[in-house]
């Protein structure tokens, strides 16, 4: 279309009809926007790694993962109230720059770089290994494939990344709702051939909650990190043709999502499999599939993982370009970052994330120990980033008490509540030994992001010049880098 290949005006700048978030196009549909935001929160996390949660505190895992949605649910709905009213690529990075000062949206958009870019070794790996296993090749060549292919599409245009993950993300869909039927089916005695029936095991094995409350709290931190990836619609809705729309109606849909796929799933499991089971270690889906008795199981649950890997992955590159491609228009990154194509894609911010990325999973085959402690520096950073959330919006709704078409619900008491909570999971990794490496490294790597933030601050005051939600001007270097591409 028109719009994602604009022929640039004879000054040299961007033509804003066809341009969103100055610069970039507006080439994502309603239709990728809505499954962007449902893909969003399904990962592999759901298939595979929820066995963790459940073996963690049994059926009360129910629990862990009812408070975990009703914290991400208050989250974006105060992320909501400021991306309506602001629609913005940077996300709560720019809203954090804003009502807190450029110390906290630097910190808070380096940091959550550091997690998408991190991301991408870790889906690689995981896909690497299923299609290495299928395929009898080693896992490296796989890995590194499907980071080549998914970049590539990255770099060609914005509508790429939107049409891989809509399919990506309907194929989850599919894949969950015909899990939750067959559940169903077999949990009301209905499937023939089943293995297993009714919901006895929500108590039958040593009780509802066999390792005690503490261990629902702890199989929370794990429930908590399986729902990354709702803030995606906020930050893609920017390159959409009604940012405002598309954002309403992902944070209107956010608590059904979260209830139908995650809540739905995890009962289903904990009612048709024991929580001890020995085979739920090979992943919770499998483990119920097994023993319904459906033939091929396994392989189906190979095809689904391998889907919801590269959908992370094509996420995790979309995701990190653009958060570098916002601190770069803010002179919090190099100014190369900022630079788009004709296509109005950053690809200097894609390549570069992309080759940290390439880098991670070399340090994983290579140097495995370091690549442990990567993973650690980023365990904490989706519960800043909540809790960064949270304080902003507090801060900006202080500020103006102008009604929004979004508002968080009771406030101020629920952004007081949700902060508070958020508080106390953190001293809860501080706690629990499992996790407190993770905590420790992220706050290092916070604190040096900090630090440079808040001299930035002092040396340089704040790149925002507006206060009304509007970006700076756009970099020299984005006219420059855009007048040579559409040359060539």
């Amino acid at each position: 279309m028109a719009h994602d290949s604009p022929t640039p005006p004879p000054s040299g700048r961007t033509s804003p009809s066809s341009r969103g978030s100055g610069g970039l196009t507006q080439g994502l549909k309603g239709r990728q926007i809505t499954m962007i935001s449902i893909g969003g929160v399904i990962g592999a996390g759901l298939f595979v790694g929820s066995s963790t949660a459940v073996a963690t505190a049994g059926p009360a895992v129910i629990v862990s993962f009812l408070a975990a949605a009703a914290l991400v649910v208050l989250v974006m709905q105060m992320l909501g109230e400021m991306a309506v009213a602001h629609p913005d690529t940077g996300s709560f990075s720019t809203y954090a720059d804003r009502a807190l000062g450029r110390w906290a949206g630097f910190s808070i958009g380096w940091l959550y770089w550091w997690f998408y870019v991190l991301v991408i070794p870790i889906e690689a790996i995981a896909a690497g290994e299923v299609i290495g296993g299928l395929a009898g090749v080693p896992g490296w060549l796989p890995a590194f494939a499907v980071i080549a292919v998914l970049a590539g599409t990255n770099l060609l245009a914005v509508r790429n990344y939107g049409e891989f993950e809509y399919w990506f993300a309907l194929l989850k869909v599919v894949a969950i709702v015909g899990f939750l039927v067959l559940g169903i089916l077999a949990m009301c005695g209905l499937l023939p051939g089943s293995g297993t029936s009714g919901i006895s095991h929500l108590w039958s094995d040593g009780g509802f909650a066999p390792k005690g409350p503490l261990a629902v709290v702890a199989a929370l931190l794990t429930a908590m990190f399986s729902f990354q990836g709702s803030e995606i619609v906020t930050i893609a809705a920017a390159e959409s043709e009604d940012p405002k729309k598309n954002i309403k109606k992902a944070i209107r849909a956010v608590v059904w999502r979260l209830g139908l796929f995650y809540i739905g799933s995890i009962l289903v499991v904990i009612s048709l499999v024991p929580w001890n089971a020995e085979g739920l270690a090979a992943g919770s889906y499998q483990a119920v599939l097994e023993r319904m008795h459906i033939p091929g199981a396994g392989r189906i649950m190979d095809v689904v993982v391998v889907v919801a890997v590269c959908s992370c992955l094509n996420s995790a590159i979309y995701t990190a370009s653009r958060m570098a491609y916002s601190l770069a228009r803010r002179k919090d990154a190099p100014a190369a970052f900022a630079v788009v194509s004709r296509g109005g894609v950053p690809r200097n911010a894609v390549a570069a994330s992309t080759v940290v990325g390439i880098v991670a999973v070399l340090a994983n085959y290579l140097l495995p120990k370091i690549f442990t402690y990567l993973l650690a520096s980023s365990g904490a950073i989706a519960l800043m980033m909540y809790l960064v959330i949270a304080v902003t919006q507090y801060a900006t709704r202080r500020r103006s008490q102008e009604p929004g078409e979004v508002r968080m619900w009771l406030f101020p008491y629920l952004t007081l509540a949700t902060i508070a909570f958020i508080a106390g999971v953190l001293l809860l990794m501080a706690v629990l030994p499992g996790h407190r490496l993770e905590l420790w490294l992220t706050f290092a790597l916070a604190a040096v992001l900090v630090a440079v933030g808040v001299r930035l601050q002092r040396t340089q005051g704040s790149a925002l010049t507006a206060a009304d939600g509007t970006e700076p001007p756009a970099p020299h270097g984005e006219e420059a880098g855009h007048r040579t591409e559409s040359r060539a």
